[in-house]
Parts: C-alpha cells; structure tokens; sequence
C-alpha cells in the first residue's frame, strides 16, 4: 500500500490536531457553591481535567467564572431542574452557624437535604455527596482511639448543629431505600479549620483553655483544603460509602498547651458543665454545654477507607493547629461569646472559666434586684 500524498497526510493532521479532545468526566454539582468548602470545592472541580463540567448552586453568584452558575435556594423544588445532566451532586449548602436561630438552622438544614436527595433522583442523577461531621461519633470517654467508619453513632443532640447533622446522616441511609439507584456518600471531618468559625475553633480564642478535671481529650484537625481533596475522591468514584477524614493521629492536651503556648484552666466537670447550661439558657453565650463534651472526651477518626483508596492529607495536626491559631489571632472569647478589646483585657486576667461564672453571678445579681423591686 502506497504512502498518502504528503498534502493530504498534513491536511489529516490539522485536521486531528483542531478537533476538540472527547469530553471526559461527571458533570458535578456543587450546592453552597458560593462560600466557604463550597467555593473551594467548586474551584478545584472546575480546574480538575477529571471533571467535565461544575454546576454551581447557591442563593447568590460565586467567584468561580468556571462554573455554570444557579441561583436558588436549595429548598426550592426547581433544584431538580438544575440537577438535570448532572452525575453527582455534592450538598454542601448547610448552616451550622452559632449566632443563627436554631429553629431555623434545622429547618434549613434537614429541609434543603431533603430536597436536594428528592431532586436529585428525580433529575437521574446517580451519587449524592453529604458532608456532616466526625461529631456524630460522639465524644465519649469509652471511645475507641481511632474510631472506625463503622462505629456507632453514639452522640446526642446536644452540642451546636449535632442534631441537624445526624438528621442528615438519617437522611442519607434512607435515601437509596426510598430512590434505587442513588448511591449517597457521607464524608465526615474531624475539628475543621481554615475560615471557619465553629465553638471548636472558638475554644482557642480564649485567653485560658478550659480543662475539666478528669477528661483525657484528643485533638484531631482537619484542613479545609484536605476536606476538599477527600470529597474530590469521592466525587470520581474512587471511595464510596461512609468516610471520614482528618489529619493522621491526634494531640494530647499537654501537646496542645505546648503548641499554643496558652496555659490552661482546669475545673471539676460540674462546675463547668453547670455554668455553660446557665449562661447558654440565659442566652449570654451561643455555646449549649453539649459542646464542652467535644474538649472532653475522644472522638479521632481514623480515615481508613480514603487512606486504602490512595488518599493521604497534605496537613499534619500540628500544622493546622499553627494555621488555627493564626486565624484567631487577635480574637477574645470567652465561653463561646466573642468579647471586644476591653472585656477581653478583663478575662485574660481572670481567666475564661472564672469570667464565665462572673457573669452568670452577674445575672443571678441583677435578677434579684429585679424581683426585689
């Protein structure tokens, strides 16, 4: 067989070398798209040549020119419409903000999961992302170090936004029961840090680090940008089912103090128990004193199923420790309650724990001058 002419095998080869390459991939889409992982996650989607394209969806436009933008909120039906073409979904649209009403938090967060599942189903889409947090284990002193994918969910509904979390992780179980063949995944992080504000994060604002006498607690953090490489992994099908993430190992508190270089207070767990459930009821901190069970007890994940698909975080906990307490740099809480320069200059002195039952002296002083009246 004779060779092309010279003229038709360079015509060939333009002609290969200006077609588009095959479109290759999911099309993803992100909820929460606009802020906070959601923005990040986005991102990473839009740049990654694994992923076709990103369907971002939010209540307001993001940064992310990449991605094909919606304007919506998640507890709107239309969602499912938007859905429409889109192989997997990651919902990340939650509100775990501590100021926020929590009436309103847990109607946002279990109604918009809701949705997005029901829609998601409805579009054809075939995998559903969930992100809750390493928190549903639950911060017990008979927790095993580290806890397996498989543990029980043992926590309670007491500590901030916990409740709507393990609503979600129902949610999730019951999804491909109610909808065949919708494969949902739940990633679950440990302490998260990297913009966010949470009553962890908080724990680190304050002058003293509050110790309760006889509690052994173990530090674990998870960077955000490690947070997003592990729902990445999921993303592409390279894990499935319940996941969690976090950096390797954990710090003992004696670890922490060191690290941070902030000097602890220590209290019977009575004592502290009791005054963060009065002041939280009076409304003087966001903080419910399920929270303190979190700086407690236990809860480090192991993060087996990623690290068996090839998964490794970029952070270890010492590092986001040191990122952590850069980001708070500055900031004065007490007891979960943000305090201007002023009263922070106060605390310090005093120590947090002894200004948190200050003020609910305080209060029981000014309501018996009420009643006295």
């Amino acid at each position: 067989m004779s060779s092309p002419d010279p003229q038709v095998r360079a015509a060939r080869n333009q002609s290969t070398s200006s077609a588009s390459p095959p479109a290759r991939g999911p099309v993803v889409a992100v909820t929460g798209a606009a802020y906070g992982v959601g923005a990040l996650l986005t991102e990473r989607l839009a740049a990654s040549d694994e992923v076709k394209q990103v369907v971002a969806i939010d209540e307001r436009r993001g940064e992310c020119a990449a991605a094909q933008w919606h304007i919506l909120d998640v507890r709107d039906p239309a969602i499912a419409e938007k859905l429409r073409g889109a192989d997997v979904v990651v919902h990340l649209a939650l509100d775990l903000d501590l100021e926020t009403d929590a009436a309103a938090r847990t109607a946002y967060n279990v109604r918009g999961t809701q949705t997005v599942l029901t829609a998601a189903a409805a579009a054809g889409v075939h995998r559903v992302v969930l992100c809750t947090s390493a928190m549903v284990y639950g911060a017990l002193p008979d927790n095993e170090l580290p806890l397996s994918e498989d543990a029980e969910l043992r926590a309670t509904a007491e500590a901030t936004g916990v409740g709507d979390l393990l609503e979600i992780e129902r949610l999730a179980r019951r999804a491909p029961r109610a909808h065949p063949g919708l494969n949902v995944t739940v990633v679950r992080p440990a302490i998260l840090v990297g913009g966010t504000d949470t009553a962890l994060t908080r724990y680190f604002e304050s002058p003293r680090l509050l110790v309760v006498a006889g509690s052994r607690p173990a530090w674990q953090f998870c960077h955000v940008e490690d947070l997003c490489s592990a729902l990445e992994y999921a993303v592409l099908e390279k894990v499935d089912g319940e996941l969690t993430v976090g950096c390797d190992g954990w710090l003992e508190q004696e670890e922490v103090e060191e690290l941070s270089g902030i000097r602890r207070m220590e209290l019977p767990s009575a004592v502290a128990l009791g005054a963060a459930a009065r002041l939280h009821r009076i409304g003087l901190t966001p903080s419910p004193a399920g929270d303190l069970a979190y700086t407690m007890y236990p809860w480090v994940v192991s993060g087996s199923r990623l690290h068996d698909a090839g998964w490794r975080p970029q952070y270890t906990n010492e590092e986001v420790l040191a990122e952590l307490l850069e980001e708070v740099s500055g900031r004065h809480t007490v007891a979960g309650r943000r305090l201007g320069r002023k009263d922070a200059t106060a605390a310090g002195a005093a120590g947090a724990t002894v200004a948190l039952l200050g003020a609910a002296a305080v209060v029981r002083r000014a309501r018996k001058a009420r009643r006295r009246i």
